[in-house]
């Protein structure tokens, strides 16, 4: 997901996106289990150490869960944990996990 560019009233150029920092590093570790924070946090266009602590707060929010494997972590999402903000905490991040990968599958031809 890439940033959409807007112009305020003063000429200002703002980028936003739809998903959360911690949305994308979530979908990033259920695209590849095994992948190094560095490399997720190239992905997703923040620092390493943000990496860090967005799975750290994923993991401590019971959204994911942390094997060392050798010297590689590997995680496991938790498709049953809810979404934190009030209007969509009746939807399991599951959902947006399924979205995310059924879009994946239809633009490489798979069902």
């Amino acid at each position: 997901m890439t940033g959409m560019a807007t112009t305020g009233e003063n000429g200002s150029t703002r980028n936003w996106t739809f998903l959360t920092n911690h949305a994308h590093v979530l979908l990033a570790i259920a695209r590849n289990p095994t992948a190094r924070l560095r490399d997720v946090a190239d992905e997703v266009g923040v620092t390493e150490r943000a990496a860090q602590a967005i799975v750290a707060d994923l993991e401590a929010g019971g959204y994911l869960h942390r094997t060392r494997v050798g010297r590689r972590n590997e995680y496991t999402l938790n498709p049953a944990g809810r979404f934190r903000h009030p209007a969509e905490a009746d939807r399991q991040v599951g959902d947006l996990l399924a979205l995310f990968a059924e879009e994946r599958a239809e633009s490489t031809g798979r069902s």
